[in-house]
């Protein structure tokens, strides 16, 4: 999986490259379109077209039946019997190709998140008397004995403002820091003799392209964080932060929520309009 999210993470730092020299809203658009035209296509080839073409023509034959024949109780109770298992008919043969374009609208979708989704976390300063509460919180969670090995070592420009807390027997740690400096950073872990990095965002403008507040463990999860690779054999499960959700302009969403929102309901609009060019059933 690991090896996947840098492929297509690469092809996207490429892709993306013009489109942004735009704006970051038309870069997120215009791929949504895109994906949304090139998933119907793709439908279109590996779905049943002439099956779902008279599927739907047999559910018309049988609502003008109940219509035509109304007063006839007998006829019109097996018409609609036969509607209900026309469109359960229908929804399996769309339903059934949907879930091999599951893997690349996540893919996809995944990459937009991490690059669209989030803002830097903001530069703050320590002052005498600073309260914990009032950094960023990083949680890590892992095995009892890697928890219970680990490490914490901030790059000169994070300071902690919280003592590095274990808690072995429920595997998991915290820490609160502040990012007194811009720039990019790489917290490391150390556990088991092994070196964890987790990259951190502070500051206003940054040219990283892609940026996301969990590193994590397992392929189900690496699809949804594909920016950094994942934790497997490490002992540890999961690294994460909160980032600021990100504004997403003129657009009516914002953060990671509103960027899923965006793709979805821009591949949707795209793809029912190119429904009658590509000549598709669904």
């Amino acid at each position: 999986m690991n090896a996947l999210n840098r492929v297509v993470t690469a092809i996207f730092d490429v892709v993306l490259v013009p489109l942004e020299a735009i704006s970051d809203e038309f870069a997120l658009l215009f791929v949504s379109g895109v994906f949304g035209v090139l998933a119907l296509w793709i439908f279109k080839h590996i779905s049943w077209q002439k099956g779902i073409k008279a599927t739907k023509d047999r559910i018309k034959g049988h609502l003008i039946e109940i219509r035509l024949y109304q007063d006839d109780l007998v006829v019109v109770s097996k018409a609609i019997g036969k509607v209900l298992y026309r469109n359960f008919q229908y929804l399996g043969l769309n339903f059934g190709p949907f879930v091999p374009l599951a893997i690349p609208f996540a893919l996809v979708a995944a990459q937009m998140v991490v690059r669209y989704g989030f803002e830097p976390a903001p530069v703050q300063h320590v002052e005498v008397g600073q309260l914990e509460g009032d950094g960023l919180t990083m949680e890590i969670q892992g095995t009892r004995e890697a928890i219970d090995d680990l490490e914490l070592v901030l790059p000169e420009g994070l300071t902690a403002t919280s003592p590095f807390s274990r808690i072995p027997r429920q595997g998991k740690a915290f820490v609160e820091f502040v990012a007194e400096a811009p720039g990019e950073y790489e917290i490391t872990l150390k556990t088991g003799g092994q070196e964890i990095v987790k990259s951190f965002v502070a500051g206003g403008e940054s040219d990283v392209r892609a940026m996301q507040p969990e590193r994590v463990t397992g392929a189900f999860l690496a699809l949804l964080w594909p920016a950094e690779d994942t934790l497997g054999g490490t002992g540890l499960t999961r690294i994460q932060f909160q980032y600021p959700e990100s504004d997403l302009g003129w657009l009516p969403f914002s953060g990671p929520v509103g960027v899923l929102l965006v793709f979805v309901l821009a591949s949707m609009i795209v793809g029912f309009a190119a429904l009658k060019p590509l000549g598709v059933q669904i």
